[in-house]
């Protein structure tokens, strides 16, 4: 289990890894199952670069140097594959326009015009979190929870979707077999945990009913794909991380603010 972590963190991450994992095609695949796990990493760094720079710099330096630091951490992994799916979904008219536009390295408008908005919202959204309400465990636990929610997500629709493309040379083919039952309840598990974890610390099971617009993003999601290609891509996955850290990000301001 210690190798399949290390994989996922391989994978999904910039970080280093001890010499000789295995990336084999098989435990690629089982590794999915720390996807949530790896939201986690990237939330504690996300948490630890805002309290160093809050100290050292303004409060919106703070906030873009930790969302700086995310993105260095995963290699802007994610954010390439929502550009990618603005460019093939926004510029495609059928599932072989889209599918070679996603496989496209450039970006184009619709992915530069997306891309710019989605960060501009999630800048604007994690300055609330963080500056709203005193620095200290449930701003912690709540960027964690946006980032192990939003790869849980991302996770729940390799179980909802067969894989779209039919070549073997995508970056996601390993992970395109599927996730067991049993995997995709470890999965949950993890990606839960810091949002519960928040609602025994503050006593607000309100927190829980933040589960249902991600509910509602994945059926909508399920929904868009599966009409326009049949299933799903690696770019679709990382698209599907980023609009639901967005909108856990976004049901935390919401309560935020209609609780001033």
């Amino acid at each position: 289990m210690l190798n399949l972590f290390y994989t996922a963190v391989m994978f999904y991450t910039r970080i280093p890894v001890p010499n000789g994992i295995d990336h084999s095609e098989d435990r690629l695949n089982r590794a999915t199952v720390f996807f949530p796990l790896i939201g986690w990493i990237v939330g504690g760094i996300a948490v630890c670069v805002y309290g160093v720079g809050s100290v050292l710099f303004p409060p919106e330096l703070a906030v873009l140097l930790s969302m700086a630091a995310t993105v260095w951490t995963t290699g802007a992994f994610h954010e390439d594959g929502f550009a990618d799916v603005c460019d093939g979904f926004g510029g495609g008219w059928s599932k072989p326009q889209i599918l070679t536009i996603m496989k496209d390295s450039r970006v184009g408008t619709y992915g530069v015009v997306g891309l710019g908005l989605l960060l501009a919202v999630k800048f604007f959204a994690v300055k609330a979190i963080f500056t709203t309400e005193v620095f200290g465990w449930a701003v912690a636990l709540k960027m964690l929870a946006a980032h192990s929610l939003s790869r849980l997500t991302a996770v729940t629709i390799i179980a909802g979707l067969p894989y779209a493309r039919e070549d073997a040379d995508s970056k996601v083919k390993p992970i395109a077999k599927g996730i067991t039952g049993g995997q995709l309840l470890v999965a949950a598990l993890i990606g839960l945990l810091p949002l519960l974890a928040l609602v025994v610390y503050t006593g607000l099971w309100l927190y829980l009913t933040f589960l249902l617009p991600l509910v509602g993003l994945r059926w909508w999601l399920i929904r868009f794909f599966r009409r326009w290609i049949d299933g799903y891509t690696g770019d679709c996955l990382g698209a599907t991380q980023q609009l639901a850290e967005v909108v856990v990000y976004l049901s935390f301001v919401a309560f935020l603010w209609t609780s001033i």
